[in-house]
Protein backbone atom coordinates (compact mmCIF):
# COMPACT_ATOMS: atom_id res chain seq x y z
CA UNK A 1 0.00 0.00 0.00
CA UNK A 2 1.47 3.60 -0.88
CA UNK A 3 0.69 6.33 1.48
CA UNK A 4 -1.91 5.31 3.44
CA UNK A 5 -5.42 7.80 4.02
CA UNK A 6 -5.42 6.54 7.46
CA UNK A 7 -2.81 5.58 10.15
CA UNK A 8 -3.63 4.32 13.37
CA UNK A 9 -0.43 3.18 15.23
CA UNK A 10 -0.69 1.97 19.24
CA UNK A 11 -4.18 3.88 19.81
CA UNK A 12 -4.83 2.98 23.54
CA UNK A 13 -8.28 5.02 25.09
CA UNK A 14 -9.27 4.92 28.66
CA UNK A 15 -11.99 6.03 30.73
CA UNK A 16 -10.62 9.52 32.46
CA UNK A 17 -12.37 9.64 36.10
CA UNK A 18 -12.23 5.59 36.45
CA UNK A 19 -8.73 5.14 34.75
CA UNK A 20 -9.75 1.55 33.20
CA UNK A 21 -8.18 0.70 29.61
CA UNK A 22 -10.72 0.30 27.11
CA UNK A 23 -8.56 0.17 23.86
CA UNK A 24 -5.40 -0.60 23.82
CA UNK A 25 -2.49 -0.72 21.26
CA UNK A 26 -4.35 -0.22 17.83
CA UNK A 27 -2.65 -0.17 14.88
CA UNK A 28 -3.64 -0.18 11.27
CA UNK A 29 -4.11 1.31 7.84
CA UNK A 30 -6.53 2.12 5.43
CA UNK A 31 -5.56 2.83 1.77
CA UNK A 32 -7.61 4.99 -0.37
CA UNK A 33 -10.45 3.36 -1.99
CA UNK A 34 -9.89 0.77 0.49
CA UNK A 35 -13.20 -1.20 2.14
CA UNK A 36 -12.23 -2.42 5.68
CA UNK A 37 -14.03 -4.50 8.04
CA UNK A 38 -13.97 -3.87 11.70
CA UNK A 39 -15.67 -7.29 13.39
CA UNK A 40 -15.70 -8.51 17.48
CA UNK A 41 -18.36 -8.94 19.85
CA UNK A 42 -20.06 -6.11 21.84
CA UNK A 43 -17.77 -4.40 24.47
CA UNK A 44 -14.84 -5.32 21.93
CA UNK A 45 -13.67 -1.61 21.28
CA UNK A 46 -14.84 -0.97 17.39
CA UNK A 47 -16.99 1.53 17.97
CA UNK A 48 -14.68 3.71 20.20
CA UNK A 49 -11.97 3.11 17.74
CA UNK A 50 -14.20 4.65 14.81
CA UNK A 51 -15.57 7.08 17.17
CA UNK A 52 -11.71 8.33 17.64
CA UNK A 53 -10.91 9.07 13.98
CA UNK A 54 -13.80 11.41 14.02
CA UNK A 55 -12.99 12.67 17.29
CA UNK A 56 -16.42 11.89 18.61
CA UNK A 57 -15.89 9.94 21.24
CA UNK A 58 -17.86 10.41 24.61
CA UNK A 59 -15.90 13.04 27.07
CA UNK A 60 -15.55 11.18 29.47
CA UNK A 61 -13.20 8.75 26.98
CA UNK A 62 -9.31 9.78 26.98
CA UNK A 63 -6.68 8.96 24.27
CA UNK A 64 -3.58 7.40 26.40
CA UNK A 65 -1.07 6.86 23.97
CA UNK A 66 -0.91 6.29 20.12
CA UNK A 67 -1.75 8.54 17.24
CA UNK A 68 -4.32 8.98 14.45
CA UNK A 69 -3.06 10.40 10.88
CA UNK A 70 -5.33 11.37 8.12
CA UNK A 71 -3.75 12.05 5.16
CA UNK A 72 -0.50 12.24 6.89
CA UNK A 73 -1.75 14.65 9.34
CA UNK A 74 -2.11 13.85 13.08
CA UNK A 75 -5.79 14.32 14.19
CA UNK A 76 -4.98 14.86 17.69
CA UNK A 77 -2.78 17.98 17.01
CA UNK A 78 -5.63 19.19 15.40
CA UNK A 79 -7.98 22.24 17.25
CA UNK A 80 -11.39 21.60 17.65
CA UNK A 81 -12.48 24.70 15.00
CA UNK A 82 -9.95 22.55 12.48
CA UNK A 83 -11.51 19.25 13.59
CA UNK A 84 -14.79 19.81 13.00
CA UNK A 85 -13.95 21.45 9.54
CA UNK A 86 -12.75 18.06 9.14
CA UNK A 87 -15.77 15.95 9.87
CA UNK A 88 -18.20 16.26 7.46
CA UNK A 89 -16.00 17.77 4.09
CA UNK A 90 -13.34 14.88 4.38
CA UNK A 91 -14.69 12.24 7.35
CA UNK A 92 -18.36 11.14 6.89
CA UNK A 93 -20.08 8.64 9.28
CA UNK A 94 -23.12 7.01 8.98
CA UNK A 95 -24.32 6.10 12.42
CA UNK A 96 -26.05 2.72 13.70
CA UNK A 97 -29.63 4.01 14.44
CA UNK A 98 -30.57 6.55 11.93
CA UNK A 99 -33.79 8.07 13.66
CA UNK A 100 -31.46 9.20 16.63
CA UNK A 101 -28.66 10.54 14.72
CA UNK A 102 -31.35 12.67 12.65
CA UNK A 103 -33.39 15.67 13.99
CA UNK A 104 -37.16 14.63 14.22
CA UNK A 105 -38.11 18.62 14.28
CA UNK A 106 -36.14 19.21 11.11
CA UNK A 107 -37.25 18.87 8.24
CA UNK A 108 -34.91 16.14 5.78
CA UNK A 109 -34.34 19.03 3.07
CA UNK A 110 -33.09 21.86 6.20
CA UNK A 111 -30.80 19.04 7.58
CA UNK A 112 -28.94 17.69 4.27
CA UNK A 113 -28.41 21.37 3.70
CA UNK A 114 -26.73 22.50 6.75
CA UNK A 115 -23.33 20.66 5.56
CA UNK A 116 -23.34 22.24 2.49
CA UNK A 117 -23.93 25.72 4.05
CA UNK A 118 -20.84 24.92 6.17
CA UNK A 119 -18.64 23.31 4.13
CA UNK A 120 -19.09 25.42 0.62
CA UNK A 121 -19.67 28.41 -1.18
CA UNK A 122 -22.96 26.96 -3.29
CA UNK A 123 -26.31 29.86 -3.32
CA UNK A 124 -29.25 28.14 -2.27
CA UNK A 125 -30.38 27.04 -5.48
CA UNK A 126 -27.10 24.94 -6.07
CA UNK A 127 -27.39 23.31 -2.97
CA UNK A 128 -30.79 22.35 -3.65
CA UNK A 129 -29.89 20.56 -6.56
CA UNK A 130 -26.96 18.73 -5.41
CA UNK A 131 -29.26 17.49 -2.28
CA UNK A 132 -32.14 16.40 -5.31
CA UNK A 133 -29.02 14.54 -6.83
CA UNK A 134 -28.19 12.78 -4.25
CA UNK A 135 -31.41 11.64 -2.98
CA UNK A 136 -31.82 10.26 -6.57
CA UNK A 137 -28.97 8.23 -6.66
CA UNK A 138 -29.99 6.58 -3.24
CA UNK A 139 -33.40 5.60 -3.98
CA UNK A 140 -35.53 8.41 -2.98
CA UNK A 141 -38.75 8.23 -5.34
CA UNK A 142 -40.10 11.48 -4.15
CA UNK A 143 -37.10 13.80 -3.45
CA UNK A 144 -38.66 16.89 -3.93
CA UNK A 145 -41.44 15.85 -1.16
CA UNK A 146 -38.70 14.16 0.85
CA UNK A 147 -36.94 18.34 1.68
CA UNK A 148 -40.34 18.98 3.17
CA UNK A 149 -40.79 15.30 5.02
CA UNK A 150 -39.73 14.66 8.72
CA UNK A 151 -37.75 11.67 9.70
CA UNK A 152 -40.62 9.39 11.05
CA UNK A 153 -42.21 9.38 7.95
CA UNK A 154 -39.83 7.17 6.36
CA UNK A 155 -38.85 3.80 7.07
CA UNK A 156 -35.88 2.03 8.66
CA UNK A 157 -34.65 1.42 5.52
CA UNK A 158 -35.15 5.03 3.69
CA UNK A 159 -33.66 6.36 6.95
CA UNK A 160 -30.95 4.48 6.31
CA UNK A 161 -30.39 5.62 2.83
CA UNK A 162 -30.49 9.27 3.73
CA UNK A 163 -28.44 9.04 6.25
CA UNK A 164 -25.96 7.60 3.82
CA UNK A 165 -26.61 10.71 1.65
CA UNK A 166 -25.99 12.98 4.33
CA UNK A 167 -22.84 11.26 4.37
CA UNK A 168 -21.79 11.38 1.26
CA UNK A 169 -22.96 14.36 0.23
CA UNK A 170 -20.07 16.58 0.17
CA UNK A 171 -17.81 13.58 -1.03
CA UNK A 172 -15.46 12.88 1.98
CA UNK A 173 -12.40 10.71 1.82
CA UNK A 174 -12.75 8.26 4.07
CA UNK A 175 -16.34 7.34 5.62
CA UNK A 176 -16.82 5.18 8.66
CA UNK A 177 -20.21 3.01 8.79
CA UNK A 178 -21.00 1.44 12.43
CA UNK A 179 -23.65 -1.25 11.72
CA UNK A 180 -25.41 0.34 9.05
CA UNK A 181 -27.91 -2.24 8.43
CA UNK A 182 -28.66 -4.20 11.73
CA UNK A 183 -31.79 -2.96 11.69
CA UNK A 184 -32.74 -4.13 8.48
CA UNK A 185 -34.08 -6.95 6.22
CA UNK A 186 -32.46 -8.85 3.73
CA UNK A 187 -33.51 -7.30 0.75
CA UNK A 188 -33.09 -3.67 2.09
CA UNK A 189 -29.99 -4.14 3.90
CA UNK A 190 -28.58 -5.66 0.22
CA UNK A 191 -29.71 -2.92 -1.51
CA UNK A 192 -28.79 -0.08 1.20
CA UNK A 193 -24.77 -2.44 1.14
CA UNK A 194 -24.64 -2.27 -2.62
CA UNK A 195 -25.88 1.20 -3.00
CA UNK A 196 -22.78 2.15 -0.26
CA UNK A 197 -20.52 0.42 -2.18
CA UNK A 198 -21.52 1.97 -5.60
CA UNK A 199 -21.29 5.48 -4.30
CA UNK A 200 -17.76 5.12 -2.30
CA UNK A 201 -15.98 3.39 -5.34
CA UNK A 202 -17.50 6.20 -7.62
CA UNK A 203 -15.92 8.55 -5.21
CA UNK A 204 -13.13 6.56 -4.26
CA UNK A 205 -14.01 6.67 -0.74
CA UNK A 206 -12.11 4.82 1.51
CA UNK A 207 -14.70 2.84 4.10
CA UNK A 208 -14.44 1.74 7.47
CA UNK A 209 -17.41 -0.73 8.15
CA UNK A 210 -18.15 -2.04 12.05
CA UNK A 211 -20.40 -4.78 11.64
CA UNK A 212 -21.30 -8.15 14.13
CA UNK A 213 -22.85 -9.36 9.94
CA UNK A 214 -20.00 -11.43 9.43
CA UNK A 215 -21.34 -12.74 5.97
CA UNK A 216 -21.73 -8.92 5.37
CA UNK A 217 -18.25 -8.02 6.24
CA UNK A 218 -17.33 -10.77 4.09
CA UNK A 219 -18.66 -10.41 0.67
CA UNK A 220 -18.31 -6.67 1.06
CA UNK A 221 -14.86 -5.90 2.20
CA UNK A 222 -11.43 -6.13 1.19
CA UNK A 223 -9.49 -6.42 4.47
CA UNK A 224 -10.75 -7.62 8.21
CA UNK A 225 -9.78 -6.52 11.48
CA UNK A 226 -10.49 -8.64 14.53
CA UNK A 227 -10.95 -6.94 17.84
CA UNK A 228 -11.26 -8.41 21.37
CA UNK A 229 -11.46 -7.00 24.58
CA UNK A 230 -10.17 -3.79 23.26
CA UNK A 231 -7.20 -5.33 20.94
CA UNK A 232 -6.79 -6.77 17.33
CA UNK A 233 -6.19 -10.25 17.75
CA UNK A 234 -6.16 -10.62 13.94
CA UNK A 235 -6.30 -8.73 10.65
CA UNK A 236 -5.97 -9.26 6.92
CA UNK A 237 -6.93 -9.79 3.69
CA UNK A 238 -10.97 -11.48 3.96
CA UNK A 239 -10.54 -14.47 2.20
CA UNK A 240 -7.33 -15.66 4.12
CA UNK A 241 -9.20 -14.48 7.76
CA UNK A 242 -12.40 -16.62 6.70
CA UNK A 243 -10.71 -19.09 5.59
CA UNK A 244 -7.46 -19.41 7.12
CA UNK A 245 -7.98 -17.90 10.69
CA UNK A 246 -4.91 -18.19 12.73
CA UNK A 247 -6.42 -16.76 16.47
CA UNK A 248 -8.80 -18.69 17.86
CA UNK A 249 -11.09 -16.30 18.87
CA UNK A 250 -11.45 -15.36 14.92
CA UNK A 251 -12.35 -19.52 14.55
CA UNK A 252 -15.17 -19.35 17.60
CA UNK A 253 -16.59 -16.03 15.55
CA UNK A 254 -16.83 -17.80 12.06
CA UNK A 255 -18.32 -21.16 14.07
CA UNK A 256 -20.68 -19.30 15.87
CA UNK A 257 -23.00 -18.56 12.97
CA UNK A 258 -25.73 -20.37 12.48
CA UNK A 259 -26.02 -23.81 10.63
CA UNK A 260 -28.98 -25.92 9.85
CA UNK A 261 -29.87 -28.86 12.37
CA UNK A 262 -31.92 -32.08 11.25
CA UNK A 263 -35.19 -31.39 10.13
CA UNK A 264 -37.55 -32.34 14.17
CA UNK A 265 -40.47 -34.80 13.46
CA UNK A 266 -43.73 -32.73 14.43
CA UNK A 267 -46.84 -34.49 13.93
CA UNK A 268 -49.01 -32.63 11.41
CA UNK A 269 -52.36 -34.71 12.83
CA UNK A 270 -51.82 -32.57 16.48
CA UNK A 271 -54.33 -30.22 17.01
CA UNK A 272 -52.99 -26.72 16.75
CA UNK A 273 -51.75 -24.96 20.18
CA UNK A 274 -52.61 -21.39 18.45
CA UNK A 275 -54.46 -21.13 15.18
CA UNK A 276 -55.76 -17.82 13.56
CA UNK A 277 -58.33 -17.56 10.73
CA UNK A 278 -59.01 -14.58 8.63
CA UNK A 279 -57.08 -12.32 11.08
CA UNK A 280 -57.47 -8.79 9.64
CA UNK A 281 -56.04 -5.42 11.18
CA UNK A 282 -56.80 -1.83 10.06
CA UNK A 283 -55.15 1.79 10.91
CA UNK A 284 -57.01 4.75 10.64
CA UNK A 285 -53.87 7.33 9.04
CA UNK A 286 -54.50 11.02 8.54
CA UNK A 287 -54.78 12.35 5.03
CA UNK A 288 -54.55 15.36 5.62
CA UNK A 289 -55.72 18.56 7.67
CA UNK A 290 -59.27 18.39 5.34
CA UNK A 291 -59.11 15.04 4.44
CA UNK A 292 -60.85 11.94 6.08
CA UNK A 293 -58.65 9.26 7.76
CA UNK A 294 -57.65 6.85 5.40
CA UNK A 295 -57.66 3.33 6.40
CA UNK A 296 -54.72 1.12 5.78
CA UNK A 297 -54.23 -2.67 6.01
CA UNK A 298 -51.99 -4.39 7.55
CA UNK A 299 -53.19 -7.61 8.13
CA UNK A 300 -55.12 -9.26 5.31
CA UNK A 301 -57.02 -12.46 6.25
CA UNK A 302 -54.23 -14.11 7.51
CA UNK A 303 -54.64 -18.34 8.42
CA UNK A 304 -51.98 -19.30 10.56
CA UNK A 305 -51.56 -22.78 13.11
CA UNK A 306 -48.74 -23.27 15.94
CA UNK A 307 -49.03 -27.22 16.61
CA UNK A 308 -47.82 -27.95 19.84
CA UNK A 309 -44.04 -28.30 20.53
CA UNK A 310 -43.50 -26.53 16.89
CA UNK A 311 -41.41 -23.67 16.15
CA UNK A 312 -42.74 -21.58 13.23
CA UNK A 313 -40.78 -18.67 11.91
CA UNK A 314 -42.45 -16.01 10.58
CA UNK A 315 -40.37 -13.69 7.66
CA UNK A 316 -40.42 -11.04 5.79
CA UNK A 317 -39.42 -7.46 5.15
CA UNK A 318 -39.76 -4.85 6.91
CA UNK A 319 -43.43 -3.58 6.49
CA UNK A 320 -44.96 -6.83 5.73
CA UNK A 321 -47.18 -7.51 8.65
CA UNK A 322 -44.79 -9.60 10.63
CA UNK A 323 -44.44 -7.78 14.11
CA UNK A 324 -48.46 -6.91 13.55
CA UNK A 325 -49.08 -10.21 13.35
CA UNK A 326 -47.08 -11.41 16.36
CA UNK A 327 -48.74 -8.97 18.28
CA UNK A 328 -52.35 -9.16 16.87
CA UNK A 329 -52.22 -13.17 18.61
CA UNK A 330 -50.50 -12.01 21.66
CA UNK A 331 -53.61 -9.35 22.04
CA UNK A 332 -51.53 -6.32 22.06
CA UNK A 333 -52.97 -5.05 18.91
CA UNK A 334 -56.79 -5.25 18.53
CA UNK A 335 -58.45 -7.23 15.43
CA UNK A 336 -60.63 -5.66 12.87
CA UNK A 337 -61.81 -8.96 11.83
CA UNK A 338 -60.87 -12.81 12.05
CA UNK A 339 -60.72 -15.25 14.79
CA UNK A 340 -58.09 -16.74 17.56
CA UNK A 341 -58.25 -20.46 18.46
CA UNK A 342 -56.54 -21.48 21.83
CA UNK A 343 -56.89 -25.35 22.45
CA UNK A 344 -58.98 -25.26 19.36
CA UNK A 345 -61.44 -23.21 21.39
CA UNK A 346 -62.22 -19.29 19.86
CA UNK A 347 -61.03 -16.76 22.48
CA UNK A 348 -62.55 -13.47 22.65
CA UNK A 349 -61.37 -10.21 24.56
CA UNK A 350 -63.31 -10.37 28.30
CA UNK A 351 -63.62 -13.79 28.38
CA UNK A 352 -62.76 -16.45 30.90
CA UNK A 353 -60.48 -18.33 28.32
CA UNK A 354 -58.84 -14.84 26.93
CA UNK A 355 -57.48 -14.73 30.64
CA UNK A 356 -56.26 -18.24 30.47
CA UNK A 357 -54.91 -17.61 27.32
CA UNK A 358 -53.00 -14.21 27.71
CA UNK A 359 -51.41 -16.30 30.64
CA UNK A 360 -50.50 -19.27 28.53
CA UNK A 361 -49.04 -16.57 25.59
CA UNK A 362 -46.06 -14.56 26.29
CA UNK A 363 -43.98 -12.48 24.20
CA UNK A 364 -40.15 -11.75 24.13
CA UNK A 365 -39.79 -8.41 22.66
CA UNK A 366 -36.96 -7.36 20.37
CA UNK A 367 -35.24 -4.61 22.78
CA UNK A 368 -35.12 -5.81 26.63
CA UNK A 369 -33.70 -2.71 27.71
CA UNK A 370 -37.38 -1.09 25.95
CA UNK A 371 -39.61 -3.96 27.80
CA UNK A 372 -37.34 -4.39 31.16
CA UNK A 373 -38.43 -1.48 33.49
CA UNK A 374 -35.40 0.14 34.78
CA UNK A 375 -36.86 1.08 38.07
CA UNK A 376 -37.46 -2.85 38.89
CA UNK A 377 -34.51 -5.40 40.42
CA UNK A 378 -34.07 -8.39 38.02
CA UNK A 379 -35.61 -10.57 40.65
CA UNK A 380 -38.21 -8.85 40.93
CA UNK A 381 -38.88 -8.54 37.05
CA UNK A 382 -38.77 -11.79 36.40
CA UNK A 383 -41.32 -12.67 39.32
CA UNK A 384 -43.72 -10.00 38.46
CA UNK A 385 -44.42 -12.99 36.17
CA UNK A 386 -46.21 -14.77 38.83
CA UNK A 387 -48.67 -12.44 40.12
CA UNK A 388 -51.54 -14.53 38.96
CA UNK A 389 -50.11 -18.10 40.96
CA UNK A 390 -51.85 -16.70 44.64
CA UNK A 391 -51.69 -20.50 45.88
CA UNK A 392 -47.93 -20.49 45.35
CA UNK A 393 -46.32 -19.13 48.54
CA UNK A 394 -43.77 -16.07 48.37
CA UNK A 395 -40.43 -18.44 49.23
CA UNK A 396 -41.44 -20.57 46.47
CA UNK A 397 -41.30 -18.00 44.12
CA UNK A 398 -38.30 -16.81 44.99
CA UNK A 399 -37.07 -20.44 44.60
CA UNK A 400 -38.70 -20.28 40.95
CA UNK A 401 -37.18 -16.75 40.42
CA UNK A 402 -33.26 -18.38 41.41
CA UNK A 403 -34.41 -21.49 39.13
CA UNK A 404 -35.02 -19.65 36.08
CA UNK A 405 -32.29 -17.60 36.39
CA UNK A 406 -30.11 -20.27 36.91
CA UNK A 407 -31.08 -22.03 33.43
CA UNK A 408 -30.51 -18.36 31.68
CA UNK A 409 -27.17 -18.91 32.83
CA UNK A 410 -27.79 -15.92 34.99
CA UNK A 411 -27.13 -16.60 39.05
CA UNK A 412 -28.12 -15.43 42.39
CA UNK A 413 -25.46 -12.24 41.91
CA UNK A 414 -27.73 -10.71 39.50
CA UNK A 415 -31.00 -10.81 41.40
CA UNK A 416 -30.44 -7.67 43.45
CA UNK A 417 -29.41 -5.56 39.77
CA UNK A 418 -31.10 -3.00 37.57
CA UNK A 419 -31.14 -3.58 33.66
CA UNK A 420 -29.12 -0.84 33.05
CA UNK A 421 -26.19 -2.93 34.94
CA UNK A 422 -26.32 -5.82 32.51
CA UNK A 423 -25.07 -6.65 28.90
CA UNK A 424 -27.50 -6.82 26.20
CA UNK A 425 -27.45 -10.57 26.28
CA UNK A 426 -27.80 -10.84 29.85
CA UNK A 427 -30.69 -8.58 29.15
CA UNK A 428 -32.35 -10.47 26.87
CA UNK A 429 -31.88 -13.73 28.88
CA UNK A 430 -34.03 -12.25 31.62
CA UNK A 431 -36.41 -11.03 28.52
CA UNK A 432 -36.51 -15.04 28.08
CA UNK A 433 -37.05 -16.11 32.08
CA UNK A 434 -39.51 -13.38 32.11
CA UNK A 435 -41.22 -15.17 29.67
CA UNK A 436 -40.90 -18.96 30.29
CA UNK A 437 -41.00 -18.57 34.27
CA UNK A 438 -44.85 -19.47 34.06
CA UNK A 439 -44.52 -22.40 31.93
CA UNK A 440 -46.43 -20.81 28.96
CA UNK A 441 -47.72 -23.42 26.33
CA UNK A 442 -47.05 -20.54 23.43
CA UNK A 443 -43.87 -17.86 23.33
CA UNK A 444 -43.81 -14.99 20.64
CA UNK A 445 -40.40 -14.02 20.32
CA UNK A 446 -40.24 -10.94 17.90
CA UNK A 447 -36.56 -10.09 16.56
CA UNK A 448 -35.33 -11.88 20.00
CA UNK A 449 -31.53 -11.82 19.06
CA UNK A 450 -31.44 -9.20 15.82
CA UNK A 451 -29.68 -7.03 18.18
CA UNK A 452 -27.49 -9.67 19.76
CA UNK A 453 -23.26 -9.42 18.40
CA UNK A 454 -22.51 -13.13 16.76
CA UNK A 455 -21.57 -15.57 19.67
CA UNK A 456 -23.96 -13.83 22.13
CA UNK A 457 -26.36 -14.28 19.94
CA UNK A 458 -25.46 -18.06 19.05
CA UNK A 459 -25.60 -18.85 23.44
CA UNK A 460 -29.51 -17.34 23.34
CA UNK A 461 -30.05 -19.11 20.35
CA UNK A 462 -29.04 -22.58 22.49
CA UNK A 463 -30.62 -21.18 25.04
CA UNK A 464 -34.26 -21.07 23.58
CA UNK A 465 -33.97 -23.96 22.05
CA UNK A 466 -33.07 -25.84 25.15
CA UNK A 467 -36.23 -24.45 27.00
CA UNK A 468 -38.31 -24.71 23.99
CA UNK A 469 -37.11 -28.85 24.28
CA UNK A 470 -37.06 -28.95 28.05
CA UNK A 471 -40.89 -26.99 28.22
CA UNK A 472 -42.15 -28.16 25.05
CA UNK A 473 -43.74 -24.96 24.54
CA UNK A 474 -44.70 -24.09 20.73
CA UNK A 475 -43.10 -20.47 19.13
CA UNK A 476 -43.52 -18.24 16.73
CA UNK A 477 -40.45 -16.77 15.91
CA UNK A 478 -40.18 -13.35 14.43
CA UNK A 479 -37.38 -12.21 12.41
CA UNK A 480 -35.54 -11.15 9.22
CA UNK A 481 -32.62 -13.12 10.04
CA UNK A 482 -32.66 -16.18 7.65
CA UNK A 483 -29.40 -17.37 9.25
CA UNK A 484 -31.02 -17.75 12.79
CA UNK A 485 -34.15 -19.10 11.19
CA UNK A 486 -32.22 -22.10 9.14
CA UNK A 487 -30.73 -22.85 12.52
CA UNK A 488 -33.84 -22.92 14.70
CA UNK A 489 -37.47 -23.46 12.74
CA UNK A 490 -39.58 -26.38 12.19
CA UNK A 491 -41.24 -24.40 9.53
CA UNK A 492 -41.52 -21.01 8.11
CA UNK A 493 -43.85 -19.08 6.29
CA UNK A 494 -43.43 -16.16 4.43
CA UNK A 495 -44.98 -12.47 4.81
CA UNK A 496 -45.26 -9.94 2.37
CA UNK A 497 -47.39 -6.62 2.37
CA UNK A 498 -49.67 -7.81 4.99
CA UNK A 499 -50.73 -11.33 3.61
CA UNK A 500 -49.02 -14.86 3.45
CA UNK A 501 -47.25 -15.91 0.29
CA UNK A 502 -45.55 -19.08 1.04
CA UNK A 503 -45.19 -21.95 4.31
CA UNK A 504 -43.80 -25.36 4.74
CA UNK A 505 -41.12 -27.29 5.85
CA UNK A 506 -37.90 -25.11 6.71
CA UNK A 507 -36.15 -27.41 4.60
CA UNK A 508 -38.76 -26.91 1.88
CA UNK A 509 -38.91 -23.14 1.87
CA UNK A 510 -34.68 -22.87 1.78
CA UNK A 511 -33.99 -25.34 -0.58
CA UNK A 512 -36.80 -25.29 -3.02
CA UNK A 513 -38.97 -21.88 -2.69
CA UNK A 514 -42.29 -21.46 -4.40
CA UNK A 515 -42.30 -18.03 -4.34
CA UNK A 516 -40.46 -15.86 -6.44
CA UNK A 517 -40.21 -13.46 -3.88
CA UNK A 518 -39.32 -15.66 -0.98
CA UNK A 519 -36.46 -16.36 -3.57
CA UNK A 520 -35.18 -12.98 -3.82
CA UNK A 521 -35.38 -12.60 0.28
CA UNK A 522 -33.20 -15.78 0.28
CA UNK A 523 -30.47 -14.94 -2.15
CA UNK A 524 -29.90 -11.21 -0.94
CA UNK A 525 -27.87 -12.16 1.48
CA UNK A 526 -24.76 -14.26 1.42
CA UNK A 527 -23.83 -17.05 3.80
CA UNK A 528 -20.69 -18.51 5.73
CA UNK A 529 -20.65 -22.71 5.13
CA UNK A 530 -18.17 -24.28 7.62
CA UNK A 531 -14.84 -26.11 6.04
CA UNK A 532 -11.86 -27.77 7.77
CA UNK A 533 -9.88 -24.94 8.31
CA UNK A 534 -12.19 -22.08 8.30
CA UNK A 535 -15.84 -21.15 6.21
CA UNK A 536 -16.27 -20.16 2.72
CA UNK A 537 -18.76 -17.61 1.16
CA UNK A 538 -22.03 -18.81 -0.32
CA UNK A 539 -24.95 -17.63 -1.98
CA UNK A 540 -28.23 -18.88 -2.69
CA UNK A 541 -29.74 -18.92 -5.86
CA UNK A 542 -26.99 -16.79 -7.35
CA UNK A 543 -27.98 -17.43 -10.79
CA UNK A 544 -31.58 -15.71 -9.85
CA UNK A 545 -30.54 -13.47 -7.89
CA UNK A 546 -27.47 -11.69 -9.90
CA UNK A 547 -24.92 -11.70 -7.98
CA UNK A 548 -21.62 -10.40 -8.77
CA UNK A 549 -19.16 -13.02 -10.29
CA UNK A 550 -16.34 -11.59 -7.27
CA UNK A 551 -19.09 -13.26 -4.60
CA UNK A 552 -19.04 -16.62 -5.95
CA UNK A 553 -15.87 -17.26 -5.96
Amino acid sequence: MNQPLVEVDGLSLRVSLAGQSIVRDVSFRIGAGEIVGIVGESGSGKTMVARSLMGLQPPAIAVSGGDIRFEGRSLRSLSARELRALRGARLGMVFQEPMTSLNPSMTIGRQLEEPLRLHTRLNAAARRGRILDILRRVGIHDPEGALTAFPHQFSGGMRQRIMLASAMLLRPSLLIADEPTTALDALVQREVLELMLEMVRGESTALLMISHDLPMVARYCDRIIVMRQGEIVEQGPVEEIISRPKHAYTRELLHSMPVRGPARAIAPTLEPVVEVRGLAVEYRVNAGLLARKAVKKALHGVDLAVRPGEIVALVGASGSGKTTLGRCIAGLVPASAGRILFGGEEIKPGSAAWRNYRLNCQMIFQDPFGSLDPRMKIADLVGEALRHERETTAAGKAERVRAILDEVGLDGRYLDRYPHELSGGQRQRVAIARAVIGRPRFVIADEAVSALDVTVRAKVLELIADLQRRYGFSCLFISHDLGVVEQLADRVVVMRDGAIVEEGSRDAVFDAPRSAYTRALLSAIPTLIRTETGVSLNWRFAAEAGAPAAALQ
